[in-house]
C-alpha cells in the first residue's frame, strides 16, 4: 500500500485566520486513524509565488483507505467547516506515493 499526501491551500476571505486554522488542525487531525503527520502554516518562501493563497495544510496518510476515512471523520469536520466558512478560495490536491 502507498501513502497519500493531502494538500490544502487557502485564501482567507478578509481577516487572516491562519493561526486559528493551524491550531485547530494540529489539535484535531492527528487523532484520526491513519494520519501520519500534520503540517500547517503560512509560506516562508521568498519567491512570492503563492498565487494569493495565505495558508497551507499538508496531511500525510498511511494509505488511500485512511484518506477515505478522514473526510467524514468527526475530528475532520470542524476543520473543514472552519476553512469553508472563513475562506474565499480553497484548492485540495491529493498525491499517492510512487511505488
Amino acid at each position: 500500500m502507498s501513502g497519500v499526501t493531502h494538500t490544502v491551500l487557502v485564501e482567507w476571505d478578509g481577516e487572516d485566520r491562519s493561526s486559528e486554522a493551524t491550531a485547530l488542525s494540529r489539535r484535531r487531525l492527528p487523532r484520526i486513524e491513519g494520519v501520519e503527520s500534520v503540517q500547517a502554516g503560512t509560506s516562508v518562501s521568498t519567491e512570492g509565488l503563492e498565487g494569493g493563497f495565505h495558508w497551507m495544510l499538508v496531511v500525510r496518510f498511511r494509505d488511500r483507505a485512511a484518506l477515505a476515512g478522514y473526510l467524514p471523520h468527526p475530528e475532520h469536520r470542524p476543520v473543514a467547516e472552519f476553512i469553508g466558512a472563513a475562506s474565499a478560495r480553497v484548492v485540495v490536491f491529493d498525491v499517492e506515493d510512487a511505488d
